[in-house]
């Protein structure tokens, strides 16, 4: 009578690492499959996040331009003699000219590599060089 390999308990060691094996094997191309459709949708909710980012800033944009238009118009039309629309284009210009430059030096200053030079990082290895070389000596 030959005993069935799978139900007998007293299987050999060739069949136990040839089951580990397999099994093994199964495991990691499931957890294989499962990362790649995990990946696919994280890539679909960023590629769907991105879209709506770039429509409301584009949205903002234009929104911006018709306040910049209404300003101007107002300025020109009740501000202004002879309705001087040329005039009111240019100083909303200069208006908006001078405001992007003021944020433009402020966000280089932001950027800049002292700013972002981690300060208390370096003094604390500093601190810890000092610490070490006096119990070393």
């Amino acid at each position: 009578m030959a005993l069935d390999s799978t139900t007998d308990p007293r299987r050999g060691l060739g069949t136990l690492l040839r089951a580990l094996a397999e099994g093994s094997a199964d495991l990691v191309r499931g957890e294989a499959r499962l990362a790649r459709l995990e990946i696919g949708t994280a890539v679909s909710a960023a590629g769907r996040g991105t879209a709506f980012v770039a429509l409301g800033g584009v949205l903002l944009l234009l929104g911006m331009l018709a306040g910049i238009t209404g300003v101007i118009l107002l300025v020109g039309d009740q501000w202004l003699p002879r309705d001087l629309y040329w005039l009111a284009a240019l100083i909303v210009a200069l208006i908006a000219g001078g405001i992007a430059a003021w944020l433009a030096l402020r966000g280089r200053h932001a950027l800049s590599p002292s700013a972002l030079a981690p300060h208390e990082t370096v003094a604390t290895l500093k601190e810890d060089k000092e610490w070490l070389k006096q119990r070393l000596t």
